[in-house]
């Protein structure tokens, strides 16, 4: 059975299942459906809980091992799985497997995993999971359902906001929801309970934006002039490597140079992003840049970025930052967006 992770505390004052798995990207949603899984599973008297980290020294056995004892002082145990590489290789996946097909008494298994791979979800190990329990898959929140959820964590701790006050606490936070969490709590410690104003958010909450290079990447397809001079401002200080951002830059260059070759040959559009490994959520953002930028403007950034190349190295003078910069706004091209 499948839940959203805002459906877990109402499924779990239903009932129990032997097994859940909690996977995907968000650290904090991830952490906080598996201690509610353990509370609501200690209220039910599994007082004993053994913690298995499946990492490259793991032994599989384990698992059996763990599932055929239970400890003296308790009569139900949470076997407690942690699978940090986000699959459980072959050995893992017969454990798991072999674990579905003969569900010990009074034994619940939690694992909490990263983001597990589309090619997985079809895996014999995968089904048998959702089959006998219950699979929690967590997403980065954007756009509106960023928004809802920081207004229910504020509702929980009897903050009230505006909507422009929320959406300024989100442009702070870009889906760090650790991040709010720990914002929210500030605003409750300076604040008390009731209603913010907008100018009290402003003040309070601090940027903690997570500035990645891919997020510029993607800003840079998507032409918004706004994100990229604050992207690339905190990757700056942030420290990021100017090489890093610079390597990012050119491959996607390239990438589209190669992509409007092959278009160009009159090759299919959806096997040509299959090809270069443009999956589904991306071609939106490749299409506008391919249809934004000429042959001109992509040779230009392929220029720009060997002069930035060449100042990172101290061959040339000047500052790399401002050029990398640069390279960004070629990327933006004409149709600038905010």
């Amino acid at each position: 059975m499948r839940l959203k992770p805002e459906q877990v505390v109402a499924a779990l004052q239903k009932d129990l299942a032997p097994v859940y798995l909690v996977c995907g990207d968000e650290p904090l949603q991830i952490g906080e459906a598996a201690d509610a899984i353990r509370a609501a599973a200690r209220k039910a008297g599994y007082d004993s809980r053994e913690v298995l980290v499946a990492d490259a020294g793991f032994s599989w056995n384990a698992l059996a091992e763990s599932a055929g004892s239970l400890s003296l002082f308790a009569d139900k145990k949470i076997i407690d799985l942690r699978m940090p590489t986000g699959t459980p290789g072959i050995e893992g996946a017969k454990a798991l497997l072999s674990y579905c097909e003969r569900l010990p008494e009074d034994t619940l298994l939690l694992i909490t995993s990263p983001k597990i791979a589309g090619a997985s979800l079809k895996a014999r190990w995968f089904q048998a999971l959702d089959k006998v329990g219950c699979v929690v898959q967590v997403w980065p929140l954007e756009g509106q359902d960023l928004l809802h959820w920081l207004q229910q964590r504020m509702q929980r701790r009897g903050l009230k906001a505006e909507p422009e006050g929320i959406k300024t606490l989100a442009s702070r936070i870009e889906g760090n929801l650790l991040a709010a969490a720990q914002e929210i709590e500030k605003l409750y410690v300076l604040y008390g309970t009731g209603h913010l104003s907008n100018q009290q958010i402003f003040d309070a909450v601090a940027d903690s934006s997570r500035f990645d290079v891919f997020k510029l990447i993607d800003s840079v397809l998507a032409a918004k002039v706004g994100r990229i001079f604050k992207i690339l401002s905190g990757l700056k200080a942030e420290g990021v490597a100017a090489p890093v951002v610079l390597w990012a830059l050119t491959r996607e260059a390239r990438a589209l140079i190669k992509i409007k070759l092959a278009l160009a040959q009159g090759q299919n559009k959806a096997l040509v992003f299959k090809n270069n490994q443009i999956w589904d959520k991306r071609r939106p953002l490749v299409s506008d840049a391919l249809n934004r930028l000429a042959d001109t403007d992509l040779n230009r950034i392929l220029t720009l970025s060997a002069k930035a190349d060449r100042q990172i190295k101290g061959q040339q003078p000047g500052d790399s930052w401002e050029t990398l910069l640069a390279v960004c706004l070629v990327f933006a091209g004409p149709k600038q967006g905010v």
